[in-house]
């Protein structure tokens, strides 16, 4: 059976997706926000309403251990950035991303950048996976579309892990 690289991908953006699905809708509105330590990263509201993310430029050591809240804003960062460099935009600055101020709102967020995101992949062919890859973190010279497309999936399975792993933890105690 011959399956091409974009249905393989496809494939096995599904699959990460299908495990998300599993853990957003088990979550509830007080998994968004709680702290699973004394040193995390979440979001927080500002004077104005808007909720924005912790953040440092150099990563701190040890690491802050994120919320669910945290997790879904970086998600949606990462990948709306994504899109922008797919389809041709200027990328949004990381502080223009904000997270939306509750649990229910977040998840509506990934489901429509999840409707955004498959329906540019419906569209791909060879010749766009092995054009050069538009200038993302980790994308060098040498990278082509293919490997953004894979660079999303590994992304998100290490999300969607997290976060499932923080869920799980506050339902079993």
């Amino acid at each position: 059976m011959n399956v091409t690289r974009n249905a393989l991908l496809r494939w096995q953006f599904d699959l990460t997706w299908s495990l998300f699905e599993y853990h957003l809708e088990r979550l509830e509105p007080a998994d968004f926000l709680a702290e699973p330590a004394a040193l995390v990263w979440t979001v927080r509201p500002t004077a104005d309403g808007t909720w924005v993310p912790d953040w440092a430029d150099t990563e701190p050591d040890p690491v802050p251990v994120p919320t669910i809240g945290w997790l879904t804003w970086h998600i949606d960062w990462w990948w709306s950035t994504a899109l922008d460099h797919v389809q041709g935009r200027a990328p949004r600055d990381r502080t223009t991303v904000t997270w939306p101020g509750d649990g229910a709102a977040a998840v509506a967020r990934l489901r429509s950048l999840r409707d955004e995101w498959t329906a540019h992949l419906d569209t791909l062919t060879d010749g766009d996976l092995d054009a050069a890859a538009p200038s993302l973190w980790h994308a060098g010279p040498d990278h082509k579309v293919a490997h953004l497309l894979a660079w999303v999936n590994a992304e998100l399975m290490k999300n969607v892990t997290e976060i499932g792993q923080l869920r799980l933890l506050r339902a079993a105690s």
